[in-house]
């Protein structure tokens, strides 16, 4: 066999055995990872396989139906938790100057933070809230696949290295007070006051196989879809239609959209710069739910 034909025999025994691995955790961990992107699942196993010194999918298989803490370490790789507090500030200015106003309509609000990972979108929705004087009315859901992630979120715990970027960040999104009023620095950590989370629910939620969340006003799911395969990002923008209210808002990360989502048509582009939408009253499909 020529070296060209080796190395295609090698990639599809390489696909069979990540389908596998991913049916497995699927069936004994509950987590479904397999509407996600196979190339970006790969280079993460990969280098959770390094981690683990092993050498191939087989045995990592093995050993994560076998070995709970192995299953849990693997999640670290699986699910991306890199963000910082106002990321993309514009997007925060935009929710600020031109989502905020239609928000103060409703006389309660309930934001969804989908796939909040360490939980830095939560505390800038929580402060932006905060500094627009509608947190009092507010509910967040914040929600991942990652029980680690969200304990993390809930403790607001981050290194005091990245408070200069966090800071820059609020001050471009419009902040309207110094990020040092939310949070207290000492020992190299900077912890953000809980009181920015008494309006906080943190619960687990898996976008390829969990339902929806009902009557939000806005979901904010940013730096999500992009990893997820073209059935599971309709599966996942129809729960999102399923769960805003007519004329709520969902917003996306820069690199995302919903131009080619068979779920569109439930949707008018409010900012399509800053990738910001709003549910019209359109009929949504109900395909996601054979997902």
């Amino acid at each position: 066999m020529d070296a060209a034909l080796e190395d295609r025999a090698f990639a599809a025994h390489e696909a069979i055995e990540l389908d596998l691995l991913l049916e497995a955790i699927h069936r004994h961990h509950h987590y479904d990872f397999r509407g996600y992107s196979r190339a970006s699942l790969q280079r993460r196993v990969d280098r959770a396989m390094r981690r683990f010194g092993l050498d191939s999918l087989s045995q990592l298989q093995h050993h994560i139906l076998r070995e709970p803490k192995v299953f849990n370490e693997l999640m670290g790789f699986l699910t991306i938790q890199v963000s910082e507090l106002f990321r993309d500030p514009h997007y925060y200015k935009a929710l600020r100057e031109h989502v905020v106003p239609h928000l103060r309509t409703w006389p309660s609000l309930k934001v969804w933070i989908a796939g909040c990972a360490n939980g830095e979108e939560f505390y800038s929705l929580a402060i932006l809230f905060r500094e627009e004087g509608l947190e009092d009315r507010t509910i967040f859901y914040c929600t991942d696949i990652s029980p680690a992630a969200l304990e993390k979120a809930e403790a607001g715990i981050y290194d005091v290295e990245r408070i200069p970027q966090f800071t820059e960040n609020h001050r471009r999104s419009g902040g309207k007070s110094s990020l040092s009023n939310y949070y207290t620095a000492a020992y190299g950590a900077a912890v953000f006051d809980k009181s920015l989370r008494r309006r906080a629910v943190f619960a687990e939620h898996n976008l390829a196989s969990d339902e929806v969340f009902s009557e939000m006003q806005l979901i904010s799911s940013r730096n999500v879809l992009i990893y997820f395969d073209r059935e599971l990002q309709d599966r996942a923008i129809g729960l999102f239609g399923e769960s805003l209210v007519r004329g709520g808002f969902l917003g996306l990360g820069s690199k995302e959209t919903l131009r080619f989502s068979s779920q569109s048509a439930a949707f008018d582009d409010f900012d399509e710069r800053e990738k910001l939408y709003r549910r019209n009253r359109t009929a949504l499909g109900r395909a996601h739910h054979a997902a």
